[in-house]
């Protein structure tokens, strides 16, 4: 007699899954390792500002507009369509969230209007790169040379004469509620004045999120994961970035194309209105021109920094925000300590990186070459680091010739390293070689100095666009179809 016995295996999950988690959780990783990176700059340097809870406030403020923006490109891009036009549209958010909010007095009736008025320009590009094949830049370019001077000219129609109103400002704007926690501003005070490293610093985050915050600000940050569940969770997100990955394969498939085209880019304008809406009555109580300074172009690098995704988008518009809100609120002291820290991310990352690199190499011939070069490289660039450190902080001049010699060695190894790669050694690890002397640099500088010249620290946030920009180009993975024209029919 035989008897079959039928085995059940629990299904493992898909490849998908486990990525989204692994990226979920590296997000998380990466957020409290920076922050914990804070505190302990704040510890050694005696700033408080790098995590007090009005840092943590000024951050939000100035993040919101940035990751509003680049909500908007985002939704744009993962459709097929550049949207560079999202200062334009901002400023069509500041000005239009402006006169409604004035002429009803209601913060309300302003926001959606200023949404209205991104949307329209959302409109209009859609209908000049989807409709007509104009150049994604071109149009782009100029809805943000068109808003500025139409909005000029409204305002000398609508604003001039006007109590408190003039050709470049508006009268005075009703304020949006606030909301927060009761009690926890007074329970958490005794941990934020401790100074303790991470219980004061702790104390001061959950402070700042929680309390004083604009009900505008706490829709905007929950538009992030509502973005990312509509994205990557329902049909239509799917259809939406199937448009911007393969819109010929998406037609084939039933996918109205161009309606997806069209949604993602309105929507796209609106996010960006909102933003421009935040300016004018959360970051300040009036419109003025010129108030988007540019956000509409550091949110699209937002977005780049985030990979295309909601979750990174965030973190860089958080970085960005922190940026502004340290130049604003702590000084050239504030920006200068944070030389601490990008000089220790960059040594890290560079580490990290070389690393990796002669893991993949272990089973090649050129293993134990490739290794002493990257050991003679790495010594080298210790060395000038702690050569220039020691000669900074007034140490005898002979350290000045330790640095030489170590920056020397190092540049020679990375020549060598540089001049006889392996083909078997994969991906020559550039941002490597140009992390490790630029965090060396940056650490020299900052015991060198002991704050910044006014004009750096008014550009840091602009600076830190560029950096972050440049060592995020690595690992970047844009939608495969986005700026080009597509027509209907050609699958």
């Amino acid at each position: 007699m035989s008897q079959d016995l039928a085995v059940s295996e629990t299904p493992a999950p898909p490849a998908s899954a486990r990525s989204g988690a692994r990226t979920r959780w590296r997000f998380v990783s990466i957020a409290v390792a920076v922050f914990v990176a804070l505190a302990g700059v704040r510890a050694i340097t005696g700033q408080p500002m790098l995590t007090s809870a009005g840092t943590i406030q000024a951050t939000l403020a100035f993040a919101v507009p940035i990751g509003l923006a680049g909500l908007g490109g985002l939704w744009a891009e993962r459709a097929g369509i550049i949207n560079i036009g999202l200062e334009g549209m901002m400023v069509l958010g500041t000005w239009f969230g402006a006169y409604f909010a004035w002429s009803f007095d209601n913060p309300w009736v302003g926001l959606v209007a200023g949404v209205l008025g991104g949307m329209a320009g959302g409109l209009i590009h859609a209908v000049a790169t989807v409709t007509f094949g104009v150049d994604h830049i071109v149009s782009g370019v100029a809805i943000n040379i068109l808003a500025v001077g139409a909005m000029r000219y409204l305002s000398l129609l609508f604003f001039v004469g006007a109590p408190g109103g003039g050709a470049a400002q508006s009268p005075q704007l009703p304020e949006f509620p606030e909301v927060g926690l009761p009690f926890v501003a007074e329970v958490l005070a005794p941990a934020r004045d401790s100074g303790i490293f991470l219980v004061s610093d702790t104390a001061s985050l959950v402070t700042g999120l929680t309390t004083n915050m604009s009900v505008m600000t706490l829709l905007a940050v929950l538009l992030v994961p509502l973005t990312f569940a509509v994205l990557w969770h329902t049909p239509f997100g799917l259809r939406l970035r199937s448009c911007g990955e393969n819109p010929d394969a998406a037609e084939s498939l039933g996918v109205p194309v161009y309606t997806y085209k069209f949604t993602a880019v309105v929507l796209s304008g609106g996010f960006a209105g909102m933003g421009g809406v935040f300016l004018a009555m959360v970051a300040s109580s009036v419109y003025q021109e010129g108030q988007t300074g540019g956000r509409g172009y550091i949110g699209l690098a937002a977005m780049i920094f985030g990979n295309w995704r909601p979750g990174g988008l965030a973190m860089g518009a958080g970085l960005f925000g922190f940026t502004d809100a340290l130049q604003v609120r702590g000084g050239g002291g504030a920006v200068h300590s944070l030389l601490l820290l990008i000089a220790a991310a960059l040594l890290v990352t560079a580490a990290g990186m070389l690393a990796a690199t002669l893991r993949r190499m272990r089973s090649t011939p050129s293993f134990a070459r490739m290794a002493a070069l990257w050991g003679v490289f790495a010594v080298g660039t210790a060395l000038a680091a702690a050569g220039g450190t020691a000669a900074a902080t007034g140490g005898p001049a002979w350290w000045w010739a330790v640095a030489a010699l170590g920056a020397a060695a190092g540049a020679f190894a990375a020549v060598r390293a540089v001049g006889s790669w392996p083909d078997a050694g994969g991906r020559l690890p550039l941002a490597a070689l140009v992390a490790a002397p630029t965090g060396a640099v940056v650490l020299v500088v900052y015991f060198a100095t002991d704050s910044l010249p006014g004009q750096l620290v008014t550009y840091s946030p602009h600076i830190a666009t560029l950096l972050v920009l440049a060592l995020a180009s690595q690992r970047l993975r844009p939608p495969a179809s986005v700026g080009r024209q597509w027509r209907k029919g050609r699958a």
